[in-house]
């Protein structure tokens, strides 16, 4: 898998957990809220997208399919650890390949959580078998359940520029499905092109309307634009002393509220990480325990400083 940390822009940078290329005392963030618990259900895809931060494909199984069982064991550890989690996490890979999906949702909606599902809602989706199992969680549980749709742009053209030709048109056919199915829907996009967020979200807003989609362009939990992980670029480390200067909590990144499971090709057991984007970063595997996930997270990466930090993003709802 990629390592860009210690590309030509960061040389010297982010080498040390504790401390910072110029001897500051590096940033940490500790787990204070956690709200939303991840699982990534392995990294096969049914695409190869041009930017991929996890690498997911047809042949990447680096991240292997968690089962139902693994993830209640998680969802018994919220339980017995005291977590106030509110969210459950599906990612990817594209979740829908994974055989068990339908019955990882449906224990942890079972449970009371909130379920978010994110899927390029595509032909895995629109499987008969799939299908009618989201009918019946949303019967059952209605918008506790949302999907969050990959569409990387509101044009067609920009879209399969990132994710191949006709790619747009599938992932439409399937969130008009989903639309007429009455399940709840937001649509995750990218800021790759040359636009600022209000031309972004004015194309996505004139996008919903023609195609009667109840999604809400300038709400930033509906329509989620993520600026591009590109580890090579250069960026600052975040020191303890950034806080005070950015005047921000750590409290507002996410690793104060979040967690991801996966499980590695070959190993018996998944494992919890810190973040949801780096699953490959060994300092950033926590243990096989939500116990031993309640550690502070240092922030030693680029995607730190650039998507949370100074980003603002999170990919929870």
């Amino acid at each position: 898998m990629r390592d860009l940390v210690n590309s030509d822009a960061n040389m010297g940078k982010f080498c040390d957990r504790h401390v910072t290329a110029d001897g500051k005392v590096r940033a940490s963030v500790a787990l204070t809220h956690p709200e939303t618990l991840w699982f990534n259900t392995g990294t096969l895809c049914n695409i190869t997208c041009a930017h991929c931060y996890i690498d997911s494909s047809p042949t990447n199984d680096a991240l292997v399919y968690l089962s139902r069982a693994e993830v209640v064991s998680y969802l018994d550890q919220i339980a017995e650890r005291g977590w106030p989690v509110r969210e459950i996490g599906f990612t990817g890979g594209e979740p829908f390949m994974n055989p068990e999906i339908i019955g990882m949702a449906r224990a942890a909606l079972e449970r009371g959580h909130e379920v978010l599902i994110l899927t390029n809602a595509m032909r895995p989706m629109m499987r008969p078998r799939v299908r009618a199992g989201l009918e019946e969680l949303h019967r059952a549980f209605g918008d506790r359940l949302t999907l969050r749709v990959s569409l990387d742009h509101y044009s067609a053209a920009r879209h399969d520029e990132e994710r191949g030709a006709g790619s747009f048109a599938r992932t439409l056919a399937g969130m008009r499905w989903l639309r007429d199915a009455g399940i709840r829907m937001t649509v995750a996009g990218r800021t790759l092109w040359d636009e600022d967020e209000a031309q972004a979200r004015a194309g996505y807003a004139t996008l919903y309307r023609a195609e009667r989609f109840a999604i809400d362009a300038d709400d930033p939990a509906q329509t989620v634009l993520f600026p591009e992980m590109d580890a090579t670029a250069e960026v600052p480390e975040i020191t303890t002393e950034c806080w005070s200067i950015l005047g921000k909590s750590p409290d507002e990144v996410m690793c104060s509220s979040s967690r991801m499971v996966v499980k590695r090709k070959g190993a018996a057991r998944p494992v919890v990480l810190a973040c949801t984007l780096l699953p490959y970063d060994a300092q950033f595997e926590m243990g096989q325990t939500l116990a031993e996930a309640e550690a502070p997270v240092h922030l030693n990466h680029p995607h730190c400083a650039r998507f949370c930090v100074l980003g603002g993003a999170s990919c929870s709802a």
